[in-house]
C-alpha cells in the first residue's frame, strides 16, 4: 500500500501534568492497579509525533489524557488518508515497559493489528511494513481500556516507543467488497479511531554507557564528589549494569 502520510505528521506543543486514578464504576476498574506504575509523567509530550492523523495534534492529545480522563470520547485520534496510523512516543529517560493501555470502540473503526517498535526514529509507513516489529498485538473491539502486556525481556531499555496501527476491523473484515457502496461509506470504513493511549512500566534516569562517557568528558567537581555514592542518579551504576537495573 502506498502512502503520502508524512505531510500529515502532527507537531504540536505542550506538556503534561501528573495523572491520578479515579475509582470509577466501569469495566476499566479491573486494571486500576496498572496505573500504580504509570509512565505518564515520564513522557516527553513535546516530542510526540503522529503520522496520518486527520486532526493535527490529536495523537498527542489522547496520550496526554490522564487515567481519570480515559473514558472521555474527546479528544479522539482518527486516521486521515486511510486506516493506518503511526504514533511515536519518546520518554524523558529509559524505561522498562510493562504494558500498553489503549481504548478504542466496539465499532469497525477500532484498530485490529498493532505493531510496536522501540528506540527507532526512522519508522515511517514504508519502514513499518518492512521492519520486524519488537512485538505484534491483535486487538479487540471493545469499549473498555485494553491492557497489552509486552514481553518484558524485549522492552527493558526503552527510550522511545513507536506504535503502528496497521489496520482496523472495517478494512480487515473485508466488508467493503460491494462496489456499489457509496464513496462516503468506503471512506468512513477506512478511518481508524482511538481515544486513549497510556503506558505502564518503570522509569530510570539515563545512565547508559554513552551518557557516562559524556559525563566524564566534561567533569564537574561537585558531580565527582557524588560519583559512586548513589546520590547522583545518573551515575548510580545504572550504566555499569547495562541499563538493566530495576527500581
Amino acid at each position: 500500500m502506498s502512502h503520502c502520510h508524512d505531510e500529515h505528521a502532527g507537531h504540536g506543543g505542550g506538556g503534561g501534568g501528573h495523572g491520578h486514578h479515579d475509582h470509577e464504576h466501569d469495566h476499566s476498574d479491573d486494571i486500576t492497579p496498572a496505573i500504580q506504575h504509570s509512565l505518564y509523567q515520564h513522557i516527553n509530550f513535546d516530542s510526540i509525533n503522529t503520522m496520518n492523523e486527520a486532526s493535527p495534534g490529536s495523537g498527542k492529545a489522547i496520550v496526554k489524557k490522564t487515567w481519570a480522563e480515559r473514558l472521555q470520547e474527546e479528544p479522539e485520534l482518527a486516521s486521515d488518508t486511510d486506516e493506518q496510523i503511526i504514533v511515536n512516543v519518546p520518554f524523558t529517560g529509559q524505561v522498562k515497559l510493562h504494558s500498553i493501555l489503549l481504548r478504542s470502540s466496539p465499532s469497525a473503526s477500532a484498530p485490529r493489528t498493532l505493531k510496536v517498535f522501540i528506540n527507532r526514529e526512522d519508522v515511517d509507513f514504508e519502514a513499518a511494513e518492512e521492519l520486524a516489529p519488537t512485538q505484534t498485538f491483535e486487538l479487540s473491539q471493545a469499549s473498555e481500556v485494553q491492557e497489552l502486556p509486552v514481553k518484558r525481556a524485549l522492552f527493558g531499555k526503552v527510550q522511545r516507543v513507536t506504535l503502528f496501527f496497521e489496520d482496523n476491523f472495517g478494512v480487515s473484515s473485508g466488508g467493503d467488497g460491494d462496489d456499489d457502496d457509496s464513496d462516503e461509506g468506503e471512506e468512513e470504513e477506512e478511518v481508524t479511531r482511538l481515544s486513549y493511549l497510556g503506558f505502564k512500566g518503570e522509569w530510570m534516569q539515563l545512565g547508559r554507557a554513552p551518557a557516562n562517557i559524556l559525563y566524564e568528558a566534561a567533569p564537574n567537581p561537585n558531580d565527582h564528589a557524588l560519583k559512586g555514592t548513589g546520590v547522583n542518579q545518573v551515575g548510580s551504576g545504572i550504566g555499569g549494569r547495562g541499563g538493566g537495573s530495576g527500581i
